[in-house]
């Protein structure tokens, strides 16, 4: 198990610099839903499931929808 959350851990560690060297927007808001998923599968293996399904429904769920409706209104890629 300790082996297992020290995956997700580097998975997490990854993917946040993943988002930050993006230039693509839409695959960055893709990167931080995945981000907000493991976030949750670690917040439930710390026996915590309230904070998991908060953090997946707001983070991977809404706050994904958000990103891409505004993405839609702008331009996709950074300068």
């Amino acid at each position: 198990m300790r082996y297992l959350n020290v995956i997700l851990v580097l998975f997490l560690i990854v993917c946040a610099l993943a988002v930050e060297k993006t230039k693509d927007l839409v695959g960055a808001v893709i990167i931080f839903a995945s981000y907000s998923l493991v976030m949750a599968v670690l917040w439930l293996l710390l026996r915590a499931p309230d904070i998991a399904m908060t953090e997946a429904a707001i983070g991977a769920g809404v706050t994904t929808i958000l990103f891409i409706g505004v993405i839609s209104r702008t331009r996709r890629m950074e300068k």
